[in-house]
């Protein structure tokens, strides 16, 4: 290790101690907004930008229920701003254009000194919120906020500068001259990993975690056991190593078989309440998303009694999301959110209310999100975070390439909406609603979640999570296929893809399952891999397809 190395080391140990100690200062002081503004700078310096955002818009609400004495958080929000406004002037408003405003606020007094504090702070807000969601390449809300800003501060010099460059990136882009908002794409891509804090997340390979699982798994597959796989490392993008015997490989989880399974014969049978629908009022199961039993006198279906429109298939679905989601949101008017979307957003919504599920699990369990056992052992994919850090050394190589996709909507604003839907404090509850928690959470859905399209026009509608069948890994010839209706099962394969060679799985042998079309094209399952999973499948199959496509001749 060179010094210029120990320095960012260094620095980056310093950093982490002050996001944890200004979050330690939050969770005693959650209405504080200054206290936001000032993690918020902390994370942009640590290179999190998603999290600098979802930071400087809590603040940002926060500045709304300082100036609103009808909103609900008022005088907490003002009480802890008040405690600012004797001074000093904050080192967070010493930024550019702002830092003017010192001689201002030393001539107010009382309430107008706290009024003209948060109009600084918001301003302050939007510069934040602006240039972080551009570095996220969510340029269409980065330019909203810039233009709220500039309403209040036309001339903020710092927020005319992230107007220009907003407009230069968002061009070089899309490749066109940006005519209007609309225009502007919102998607880009941050940090896909376990955060150095995050300490929810299991070890996976300890005799605790396969001795639990394992149990679990025996009731739904009992051919099968979970052990450590050895699995090739996804590649960033195209590389010469297909044509190579010997490849980089890293241990996950895996399923295997415990004693033969024969072709067509059952491998597991998994039920699983992490599921969501996009069509509003679909004739679907609110548990477990399986299609409703005709009504009539003699129908299975179940209303809950509390919310008439809220339907289960049966007694069962109905006990089950009763003892473990469902109170959390019974009628409180969630069930509209992310519905009928538009076709390019069918996806993402669903991804959003897998969220929201697990969301109200956590919220009715009394636990955190990441600690929800349907998810809690599910590998997302994880980047280590010394490979997403930007290096700022002037030897500096390219940047990072980060691999979860991120919005401001779905990764910020919806999630905190639906939180107060349900009518949790989201700021009280930080520790477990913080934007790092729904991040873990996509990075888990993304690649594992199953979906299932609607045969009027193709779009996705209902999507799962099922935390056993995405325990088997993926293979693009794989020896299982698998039928989700309301239960997911897995199935040995008559016939495997490569070949066409014999169905059935011998003991010993790990079950491969598939996530994609494997009837695609090489070059298209790699891409939905890197979209999905986060690097491009090295299977075998993959790695022969492409040598055999990129060989001489």
């Amino acid at each position: 290790m060179d010094d210029s190395e120990e320095e960012a080391d260094t620095r980056i140990e310093s950093l982490l101690r002050q996001r944890q100690s200004l979050t330690d200062e939050l969770l005693a002081s959650p209405y504080d907004l200054v206290l936001y503004i000032r993690r918020s700078l902390v994370y942009a310096d640590l290179a999190y930008p998603d999290l600098a955002a979802g930071d400087a818009y809590r603040a940002l609400l926060l500045t709304d229920e300082v100036r609103d004495e009808s909103f609900e958080y008022h005088e907490q929000a003002l009480g802890a701003l008040t405690t600012y406004a004797p001074g000093p002037f904050l080192e967070v408003f010493k930024h550019g254009s702002l830092s003017e405003s010192q001689s201002h606020l030393a001539q107010l007094d009382g309430a107008e000194n706290v009024s003209a504090l948060a109009s600084l702070a918001s301003i302050r807000c939007y510069q934040i919120l602006s240039l972080s969601l551009l570095l996220c390449g969510s340029l269409k809300s980065a330019s909203n906020f810039c233009e709220r800003g500039l309403a209040l501060a036309p001339d903020n010099q710092e927020l005319l500068n992230t107007r220009g460059y907003i407009q230069t990136v968002a061009e070089r882009r899309t490749r066109k001259p940006i005519s209007n908002l609309n225009d502007l794409p919102d998607w880009g891509m941050v940090r896909r990993e376990v955060y150095p804090w995050n300490t929810y997340e299991p070890d996976r390979f300890s005799e605790e975690s396969l001795a639990f699982l394992n149990t679990e798994l025996t009731k739904i597959a009992p051919k099968c056991a979970v052990q450590v796989a050895e699995l090739p490392v996804l590649l960033g993008c195209p590389s010469h190593t297909d044509g190579y015997d010997i490849i980089p490989t890293c241990n996950q989880l895996g399923v295997f078989a415990k004693e033969d399974i024969e072709p067509g014969e059952n491998v597991l049978v998994e039920y699983s309440l992490v599921t969501a629908n996009n069509r509003l009022k679909d004739a679907v199961c609110d548990a477990c998303s399986g299609e409703l039993p005709p009504l009539g006198s003699g129908s299975t279906a179940v209303n809950c009694p509390e919310c008439y429109d809220t339907v289960f298939c049966d007694q069962y679905c109905f006990e089950q999301a009763r003892e473990l989601y469902h109170p959390a949101v019974c009628d409180k008017d969630v069930d509209s959110i992310a519905k009928d979307p538009d076709a390019k957003e069918a996806d993402e919504t669903l991804h959003l209310l897998l969220l929201a599920r697990v969301l109200a699990m956590a919220a009715h369990q009394e636990r955190h999100p990441l600690d929800v056992n349907q998810i809690k052992y599910i590998w997302g994919d994880f980047v280590s975070s010394k490979t997403n850090e930007i290096d700022l050394s002037p030897k500096a190589g390219p940047p990072p390439d980060w691999t979860l996709p991120f919005s401001f909507t779905y990764n910020i604003e919806t999630p905190l909406h639906i939180l107060e839907k349900m009518d949790i404090d989201i700021y009280s509850t930080l520790a477990n609603y913080d934007i790092w928690v729904f991040n873990t959470l996509y990075s888990k859905f993304r690649g594992t979640a199953s979906a299932r399209k609607n045969p009027r026009d193709g779009r996705p509608d209902v999507a799962a999570v099922h935390p056993f069948w995405c325990l088997a890994n993926h293979d693009c010839d794989p020896n299982v296929t698998w039928e989700w209706g309301g239960r997911m099962v897995l199935k040995a394969r008559e016939k495997r893809v490569v070949n066409n060679a014999p169905g059935g799985i011998n003991a010993g042998e790990e079950i491969l399952n598939h996530y994609c079309d494997i009837d695609l094209p090489v070059q298209k399952r790699r891409e939905w891999a890197r979209g999905s999973l986060g690097g491009w499948c090295m299977c075998r199959r993959c790695r022969e397809e492409s040598a055999e496509n990129n060989s001489p001749g």
